[in-house]
């Protein structure tokens, strides 16, 4: 894969989901990627329990929504039990529909490590396979401040552009790096879990079985893809002292037939057993010069909610356009700085969403009928979290603002149809539309699918700031669409990708003041995370093209050979 040179561009430390999601959106810019574990064999892990919302959304751009759509299944209803009785089933997502701007309302039940395979197959497509094996004991950047040589345990060191370490919580990257990892442990908050098999026709299927009582609780959700598989979560046993002991089948037997009216031996076999205890810790930064820290290396939190994966993914979604655009030598290499920038304020306030969380649901277990679902809340889905006080999203013609505190959880919420919503800084809205030269039916976010930046433009007037960015770019990194009213008559043509708003979504969602009753329209720039980087009146070309230079640099002179050689890219 790389760009005629056998220095790899960026080497990724960790196959888990942010790892591999970071490796399918880089290769596919064309970036030369190297990604290492130092598993033996694929990990396997159950500890995530599927993708929400936003993570659905990233995973269809990278093209596999639908396989991950059809190995998981949709989140079950709670059935909630006290002294073994039934007494009371939940459903988080029942009043929950998807709406134009946001196809998946919900996430998807899936195990971690077929996801994971998912992605794995996808990244081999490309020609990358996870070197396995693979422990990195040294980091040194060097003198010139151009690479990184990469130490591995078995005594060989190799140099690379970037390093990302997306290698879990006990990140060997970041200790390496000398990063604080500042936070809390809560020893007395501790579960055990694993995957078990139950036999057939023990529970109900259908339903995320969950005891809560006085001394103890136990949880079972069944494993989609599996006849008889179950994730097995639950309270510890604990010793004389009240210390918790570690997680065994016959211990698991014996929780199953304290708590439910299962017998024991219908656990028929327990593995990936594991003590889950609530760590709250984050990194003092996420980058140490050529260096990266991704996901649970850089953040971890209370696992309620389901964040956890969800945020590293999201992590992995924001750093890989920024790389990819930096290495292909389009974007100065301060754009880096926008990673930290924008994802430690998200991180800061996952931390305290999911404690927050974690202490409601705490508390709701204490009652008849409390459950999980005390958890799940309108922010879990990830479809809020935004960057308004980035230095990337831009009013037109105003300055940077840097003196705004980060605020991650100040975006409207999808549906909330707020006048002139979105901002910039926002996650962009989906919206059904018409292909304007096919007819066929399709939606905003497959304009926006693959790794390029999209110029929306509203209205007539915006016309003529579509053609000067197709002739500056071609389709190279910035794709233009024009987004038409279902009134507006006339050839629907010229350069670029074009939609007819047909039902009104497209308006709706992006301010209906969007299409422009004076003629002028709107201009919208699209980054290529779908977050909505400027909004513009269509007569201010001037600061469409000083936004785009700073991502995709001067595109390319008139006569049309490039302006930019590949081969000479800085970074």
């Amino acid at each position: 894969m790389g760009m005629g040179n056998d220095l790899a561009d960026v080497l990724i430390v960790g196959a888990g989901p942010t790892g591999l999601v970071l490796a399918c959106d880089l290769v596919r810019r064309g970036a030369a990627v190297r990604i290492v574990d130092r598993s033996p064999a694929p990990p396997r892990t159950s500890r995530a329990k599927g993708p929400n919302a936003r993570s659905l959304e990233i995973l269809d751009d990278l093209g596999v929504a639908d396989e991950v759509l059809a190995a998981g299944s949709a989140p079950l209803p709670m059935l909630k039990y006290r002294d073994r009785l039934p007494v009371a089933e939940t459903d988080p997502w029942a009043d929950s529909v998807p709406s134009p701007d946001a196809p998946y309302d919900r996430g998807r039940l899936i195990a971690q490590w077929r996801l994971e395979e998912i992605l794995r197959d996808r990244l081999a497509g490309y020609g990358v396979r996870v070197e396995l094996g693979r422990e990195v004991v040294g980091l040194t950047e060097t003198a010139d401040g151009r690479h990184v040589d990469v130490t591995f345990a078995e005594d060989r060191t190799e140099r690379v552009r970037y390093v990302v370490g997306c290698d879990g919580a006990h990140s060997s990257v970041r200790k390496l790096l000398g990063i604080g990892f500042e936070g809390t442990t809560a020893e007395d908050q501790v579960m055990v879990c694993g995957d078990v098999d139950l036999a057939e026709g023990a529970l109900d299927r259908t339903r995320w079985h969950q005891w809560f009582d006085e001394d103890g609780a136990v949880m079972l959700c069944p494993i989609p893809g599996t006849r008889t598989g179950w994730w097995f979560q639950a309270g510890p046993e604990r010793d004389g002292r009240g210390r918790p002991l570690a997680p065994t089948a016959d211990g698991f037997r014996r929780l199953l037939a304290r708590h439910t009216a299962l017998p024991g031996r219908a656990l028929t076999r327990a593995e990936l057993l594991s003590t889950y205890r609530v760590n709250v810790r984050m990194a003092d930064r996420f980058r140490a010069g050529r260096v990266f820290l991704a996901g649970d290396a850089a953040h971890v939190h209370a696992v309620a909610g389901g964040l956890g994966m969800n945020t590293g993914i999201q992590d992995a979604f924001n750093l890989g356009w920024k790389l990819g655009l930096v290495l292909a030598g389009h974007a100065e290499p301060a754009l880096l700085d926008t990673y930290e920038e924008e994802r430690l304020p998200v991180a800061a306030r996952t931390l305290d969403l999911t404690s927050e969380r974690l202490r409601a649901t705490l508390e709701a277990i204490r009652r008849p009928g409390g459950g999980l679902d005390t958890a799940i809340t309108l922010d879990t889905t990830g479809l809020g979290v935004g960057y308004r006080w980035s230095s990337l999203a831009r009013v037109h013609d105003e300055a940077p603002r840097h003196d705004e505190a980060p605020r991650p959880d100040e975006t409207p919420r999808p549906g909330d149809g707020l006048p002139g919503s979105p901002q910039p800084g926002d996650r962009a809205p989906d919206a059904p539309c018409l292909d304007a030269v096919t007819g066929a039916r399709t939606r905003l976010h497959r304009v926006f699918a693959g790794p390029r930046t999209t110029v929306l433009g509203f209205g007539p007037g915006s016309a003529a700031v579509l053609r000067e960015v197709a002739a500056a770019y071609g389709d190279a990194g910035v794709r233009s669409c024009r987004v038409y009213a279902s009134h507006e008559s006339g050839a629907r043509s010229g350069p670029g990708a074009a939609v007819v708003d047909d039902e009104g979504h497209a308006a709706t969602a992006y301010g209906t003041g969007a299409f422009g009753d004076t003629g002028t329209g709107t201009v919208i720039v699209v980054r290529p995370d779908h977050h909505l980087g400027l909004c513009a009146p269509a007569d201010d070309a001037r600061s469409v093209h000083a936004y785009l230079r700073r991502l995709h640099g001067a595109g390319r002179p008139r006569n049309g050979s490039p302006a930019l050689v590949d081969a000479a890219r800085k970074g």
